[in-house]
């Protein structure tokens, strides 16, 4: 089933309310937004690629990518300050939920010999990183057009109060973790 906002509000938010014993539906943990990250490295030198990465970004998340530029120099990565290093994008609401069900139930599923994600992703206050290596696993991007294969990194913040509850949200949601294997 492919979560929207709508359907979160009304099937996933009581049973979560169920299973983690809340009372009050604002108890229940939510997604409060997903930050997609792509660092450009050695493609920060050449401007076709740092304006076909933007464009990647855009056409994967529906909006206009911030610009992330060096605050450093570090003269070994023969970077200076103000080189641009990456892009990002902070999804919410209706763009968000289009985002992690493009991810779930479409790009996740592309992935070779994919077993799952994993729940060691995970930081103390609930919200899960994820790092993509390839951009081609979305089927919104025309691969013609992508000059270069490149990763990216997806951070998934929550309203969770431990990684448990963060666990629960994202099962809930749909996300795909690794079962346990017998010995481990």
């Amino acid at each position: 089933m492919i979560i929207t906002k709508e359907i979160f509000f009304s099937v996933v938010v009581p049973d979560l309310k169920k299973k983690l014993g809340y009372k009050n539906n604002m108890q229940v943990p939510q997604i409060k937004k997903v930050v997609i990250n792509i660092g450009m490295g050695a493609m920060a030198h050449e401007k076709d690629l740092v304006e076909s990465v933007r464009d990647e970004l855009a056409l994967l998340s529906g909006q206009k990518p911030a610009l992330a530029r060096a605050r450093k120099a570090i003269s070994n990565f023969k970077i200076r300050i103000g080189v641009p290093v990456g892009y990002k994008v902070t999804l919410r609401g209706k763009r968000m939920y289009e985002f992690l069900a493009m991810l779930i139930n479409f790009a996740m599923p592309r992935i070779r010999d994919f077993r799952g994600v994993s729940k060691s992703a995970f930081d103390e206050q609930g919200n899960y990183s994820l790092g993509i290596k390839e951009q081609t696993i979305f089927p919104t991007l025309n691969l013609d057009k992508a000059p270069k294969i490149h990763g990216l990194d997806v951070c998934i913040v929550t309203s969770a109060k431990s990684k448990d509850e963060g666990i629960v949200l994202l099962e809930a949601m749909g996300m795909p973790f690794t079962k346990k294997q017998v010995g481990d």
